[in-house]
């Protein structure tokens, strides 16, 4: 299976999170109201919130499966990532939302506490979202999709928040009402620490970033590649879900262009197998004794 090919298989968890998330922010949302609870009003909020990261998934997904064209010789891949460097602004606008909501609900004198049911609801959501967690996080890893993969985290996210929504309702019932407001402005930070996760995440992958330690590994897989005998420069960077590697390796002079290609081929399936890497570019250079490997 290709990366377009997985990229159309990633389309189907970023539908199951739409759908999920459309019922359950309703479902929250109206229950929240009819309940009087602002941390299930809240997580029915990060749940709409989710939504658009869901869309943006796809709409990144769409986009990154049109093949390469003139003006853009890599393809489009990256567009899963400007999709979701969108999604954390509003994301962030949404948790902000929240916050101020649960101040202000915080600082009212006429606290009540909200209906037992509003507290079984977010347990159920929170059943169903942990469902929809392990179907996507199987789908990512299966088709090694990054974006699909945070997704799946998100969708734990959202699981733990509303178990914690629950906690707050029900402590709540037993006579501590204000635990309610505090729920509500935990789920508020935890919606803006996922925003600044995937501004974060998407802005490094933007400007080429690339974690050190998996270049590391990445170079020593080359480096045991038989006929290598030292590496001049590694780069690589993320394109979408896919890595794209640039490697200068050094092999003896006296080999001729034919062995040296097997080289470089060699290289490229060793980065194919161990690491699902499918785009290497290996530059072969002379080496001779008098260099450092």
């Amino acid at each position: 299976m290709d990366t377009y090919d997985n990229l159309k298989q990633g389309e189907k968890g970023a539908w199951v999170s739409i759908v999920a998330y459309i019922i359950l922010s309703v479902f929250k949302i109206s229950m929240g109201y009819i309940t009087g609870s602002e941390a299930l009003t809240a997580d029915g909020i990060n749940n709409t919130t989710d939504i658009i990261v869901s869309l943006a998934v796809l709409i990144g997904l769409r986009i990154s499966r049109k093949p390469p064209d003139e003006d853009h010789p890599y393809g489009h891949l990256r567009a899963e990532t400007i999709a979701s460097l969108v999604a954390s602004f509003i994301m962030f606008a949404a948790g902000i939302q929240v916050l101020i909501q649960a101040g202000q609900s915080f600082l009212a004198s006429d606290r009540q506490a909200p209906d037992m049911l509003a507290g079984w609801v977010a347990l159920i959501a929170a059943v169903c979202m942990w469902g929809v967690y392990l179907y996507n996080h199987r789908l990512a890893k299966r088709i090694n999709n990054q974006s699909l993969m945070a997704a799946a985290y998100d969708n734990r996210s959202d699981a733990l928040v509303s178990i914690g929504a629950a906690v707050g309702i029900f402590g709540s019932r037993l006579g501590f009402p204000i635990l309610d407001p505090i729920a509500a402005f935990a789920v508020g930070l935890v919606i803006c620490k996922t925003a600044w996760s995937i501004f974060s995440e998407a802005t490094h992958a933007l400007t080429d970033g690339f974690d050190e330690k998996r270049l590391q590994v990445f170079q020593e897989t080359v480096r045991k590649t038989p006929g290598v005998k030292g590496i001049k420069d590694i780069r690589a960077r993320v394109h979408g879900s896919s890595v794209l590697l640039d490697v200068v390796v050094e092999v003896s002079a006296e080999l001729s262009v034919e062995q040296s290609h097997h080289i470089s081929d060699d290289i490229e399936r060793r980065m194919h197998v161990k690491h699902s890497i499918n785009n290497v570019h290996v530059h072969i250079e002379p080496y001779s004794e008098g260099q450092r490997s």
